[in-house]
């Protein structure tokens, strides 16, 4: 097996030369990905130095790119350190994340129920286990969103240029991945990532006594708010971003209205808490008017329960009306309470966390149901402006959530409806046809594939609607660059290339999936773009032949329909395939058909390239085959003559023929000559032999 099966190709590429001028330069500097045969080393020497200049011979491939533009596949030298942005650990992250940004403008409002009120002694505290609840919660939320930060300076991006086929190309190296997020999006998630509450309550007020203890709980309410936005920010593009990579749409109606129906609720979440705040601000107000007028026995550090055993306080609590004025029912109160009058009164302030929580939240979405027409405000101008901007967002949420619902409910499931009936019927035809679970697997993936690289949208159906001109300028659009980059075509003029592109057809291929099999009629030639396949031949099954070799983006395959084409004299049969090709990753790619090959084989004669012959040999993997094969041939030639001609010598040393040093050189090379012109002229005919079994590839006429 190992002899006869020299040809068989290995992933580390080794290179020899031979002084044959039907082998072009190109092939005697064997690429690092090119063929190779599986013999011992001491078969064929090895040129190291062959395999540093060999992507640099040819300017246009893709593979001079992949060092820091790569396709989601190609990127093994840094996974460890760089993350694929539509890998499976990126969208996992990007579900938990999306999760926890959820949570925390849940959270976050939260802790405007800190304050509560001890009805006893009618001073404010804070909730202390709400607190360290909160904080706790809080601060986990905060590992997210540094987590975050992490991920983007480690995951790759999409390069702009390469998004007009497929899903483009990645760019991965670290610097151009840190200087685009430092300029873009890094100062608002460092933002969003600060623990403001945290510090708030537990460093900032806890140290504040006296009014300003009002206007600090302002700022607390500010600074919420204010940090709300950024983190909204980053929920809605990674929602999109969570829906793009997973090839889907909401594949439920109610998914959309649900998602708006959430936004309803956060609202009237947020008002709730804004409400209870502003409550116990208002009632403070109330404590600080009567402490104005009972002065000097009153302080305000009196309405703070860390001064609770202070003696005057003892004395100025039990002589003070604060308890009976500072009441929504009171008649004689100095304050408007508003919409701050609850039946509950001020004991309202002294109920447990939860209690504060689903009394504000029935609160907020009953009034914002009702667009605050229930609402009676006072004429303080805070409150007025709270009641006008929570009646302006009640009825615009309110409409929105309407509108939302009933445009998920019936434009959005017209296109779910007919994206489900297809799903439908394909499940039910492969019950019918009683497929495979693996082979409906298959079809399952490649749904979704073909989904995720065009967005659901059948190109070619939009493409036929256009008008010629219009649908010439996007074809070269969206080829123009990428089969510029293909080494057959990268020296024609744009006109031919533009020829080329609306000849085009994209391919799309997922995990696993055949392009052509060995033995088949080959009837398109494919340019790979992106992913990885693998070739292989057994010579028409030949016992012990077998040869490998891995196709990247640059390559193409079927290059027999290129010679059937460029041949006059073959007829309407199609040629059949020399190798099967299969795709090892999802892979997209051009096709040529039969028909369309026809033409840029006439513009292949227009060149009068001898280059052009050289560079298709080059890339050609059944050149390669036969050219390694010859190469491995002539070595294992070269070493049987230096045996025989050794083994004569040593013959004749043994039969007592003495020589001079210098006689013995000249004899040995006269019998190395001489056994060598001995073989050109008489070939054995051996199964080790592997040029004897791969029949040379027929001459393109390019010329």
């Amino acid at each position: 097996m190992s002899s006869v099966g020299c040809c068989s190709t290995s992933r580390r590429s080794r290179s020899g030369r031979v002084a044959d001028e039907s082998l072009p330069a190109e092939l005697q500097r064997t690429e690092k990905d090119g063929l190779t045969g599986r013999a011992s080393t001491e078969d064929v020497p090895l040129h190291s130095s062959a395999l540093k200049n060999t992507n640099h011979r040819i300017g246009g491939s893709l593979k001079s790119k992949v060092l820091h533009r790569v396709f989601s596949e190609d990127y093994e030298r840094v996974k460890n350190y760089i993350f694929d942005p539509r890998g499976q650990t990126i969208h996992r992250w990007n579900r938990i994340f999306l999760m926890a940004c959820v949570i925390s403008l849940f959270v976050d409002p939260l802790f405007l129920l800190v304050p509560s009120l001890d009805s006893n002694n009618m001073c404010m505290e804070d909730d202390f286990r709400a607190k360290v609840v909160l904080t706790t919660l809080r601060s986990v939320l905060d590992a997210f969103y540094a987590a975050q930060i992490i991920f983007r300076f480690k995951t790759a991006y999409v390069a702009p240029s390469s998004r007009v086929f497929g899903r483009g190309e990645l760019v991965i190296d670290s610097k151009k991945i840190a200087l685009r997020y430092l300029s873009r999006s890094f100062l608002i998630d460092l933002f969003a990532a600060i623990p403001l509450p945290q510090v708030l309550v537990w460093a900032i007020i806890p140290n504040l006594g006296g009014s300003v203890m009002v206007q600090t709980r302002n700022v607390l309410l500010f600074i919420i708010f204010i940090q709300q936005v950024p983190r909204i920010f980053l929920l809605l593009p990674l929602r999109l971003e969570i829906i793009n990579a997973s090839g889907a749409l909401t594949e439920k109606a109610w998914a959309g209205a649900a998602y708006n129906l959430l936004i309803y609720m956060l609202y009237a979440h947020i008002a709730g808490v804004c409400w209870y705040l502003n409550f116990v601000q208002r009632l403070e107000s109330c404590w600080g008017i009567i402490c104005d007028q009972e002065e000097p026995l009153c302080r305000y550090d009196f309405f703070d329960c860390h001064h609770v055993h202070d003696p005057g306080r003892s004395s100025w609590l039990s002589s003070t009306n604060a308890t009976t004025l500072c009441e929504p029912s009171s008649a004689n109160t100095p304050v408007q309470w508003g919409i701050y009058n609850t039946i509950l009164g001020s004991s309202f302030a002294s109920c447990q966390f939860f209690s504060k929580y689903f009394f504000g939240y029935w609160w907020g979405l009953n009034n914002l149901s009702d667009i605050g027409q229930n609402l009676t405000p006072s004429t303080y101008v805070g409150e007025l402006l709270f009641v006008n901007i929570f009646a302006a967002h009640g009825l615009l949420l309110f409409a929105l959530l309407i509108g939302n619902m009933q445009r998920y409910l019936h434009s959005t499931t017209i296109r779910i409806d007919q994206w489900m009936i297809q799903r439908a019927d394909t499940e039910q035809w492969m019950h019918h046809r009683h497929l495979p679970p693996k082979l409906r697997q298959s079809v399952r993936i490649y749904d979704q594939y073909k989904w995720a690289a065009t967005r659901g949208v059948d190109e070619e159906a939009l493409l036929s609607d256009l008008p010629m001109d219009l649908r010439r300028e996007i074809k070269r659009h969206l080829c123009f660059d990428l089969v510029r980059r293909v080494p057959l075509f990268n020296q024609m003029d744009e006109r031919t290339l533009d020829a080329i592109c609306e000849r085009l057809k994209p391919v799309l291929c997922t995990q696993n999936m055949y392009l052509v099999r060995e033995g088949d009629l080959t009837e398109d030639m494919f340019f790979i773009i992106r992913g990885h396949l693998e070739s292989w031949t057994t010579n028409d099954s030949r016992t012990g032949f077998f040869n490998s070799v891995r196709l990247g983006p640059g390559d193409f395959c079927g290059e027999e329909l290129l010679t059937w084409a460029l041949d006059p004299s073959q007829g309407v049969i199609l040629p059949t395939s020399t190798r099967t090709v299969k795709a090892l990753k999802e892979v997209e790619a051009f096709s040529l058909a039969a028909n369309d090959l026809k033409f840029v084989a006439l513009q292949f004669r227009r060149l009068h390239s001898k280059e052009l012959r050289h560079k298709f040999r080059f890339y050609s993997h059944q050149w390669r085959t036969w050219a390694a094969c010859f190469i491995q041939s002539e070595w294992r030639r070269h070493k049987k003559s230096k045996e025989e001609a050794k083994l004569r010598y040593n013959k004749d040393a043994a039969a007592g023929k003495s020589t001079s040093s210098r006689s013995f050189w000249d004899r040995y090379a006269r019998e190395l000559i001489e056994i060598t012109r001995r073989d050109e002229n008489n070939p054995v005919e051996s199964a080790s032999d592997a040029v004897n079994m791969v029949q040379k590839p027929v001459d393109l006429d390019f010329l």
